[in-house]
């Protein structure tokens, strides 16, 4: 049986070490080497074009509705949709940004609105929902108190949002 010289055997440690090293990188399917399967995120701007004071005329009709809803809120798919409230801005209009919105998928979201209560039994909005200054306008089914409907859309890496 032949015997390996100190200087042999430190080469092989070596190249396992590294062939070690380069496998675990390989099959890494977390790495996020830039390439076309590497997760990608974008921000996107949401504003949802309503009034930011509850009207009491719905209040007085559908108060437990009104309850449930709460502070006007974003629910997102890829948070499992949790609630986020919403900023006022004005009158008119809420507002919230998100720099976790995956890019190149089909997600989803659900704005409450406790003025939605008189169209809707939980206050789900479906209209005037705007992403990256895009109307959104595809409704979708959202879970919440049993399916309530949503928006869906997706968005490029650049912020481009398809509605």
């Amino acid at each position: 049986m032949t015997s390996l010289r100190p200087a042999a055997l430190s080469a092989m440690r070596g190249f396992g070490i590294v062939a070690v090293a380069l496998l675990t990188q390989a099959c890494d399917d977390d790495a996020d080497d830039g390439g076309p399967d590497s997760p990608s995120t974008a921000t996107v701007a949401f504003a949802y074009l309503a009034a930011t004071s509850i009207d009491p005329a719905v209040q007085i009709a559908f108060p437990a509705c009104v309850a449930g809803a709460g502070r006007t809120h974003i629910h997102p798919s890829w948070q499992g949709f949790v609630r986020i409230d919403m900023t006022p801005v004005g009158a008119d209009r809420w507002e919230i940004s998100l720099n976790d919105v995956p890019a190149n998928e089909f997600v989803r979201i659900r704005i409450s609105d406790p003025n939605v209560c008189a169209e809707n039994p939980t206050g789900a909005a479906t209209q005037n929902g705007f992403a990256n200054d895009v109307e959104l306008t595809q409704v979708v089914d959202t879970p919440g108190n049993g399916i309530e409907p949503g928006l869906g859309f997706s968005v490029a890496p650049d912020g481009t949002v398809t509605p």
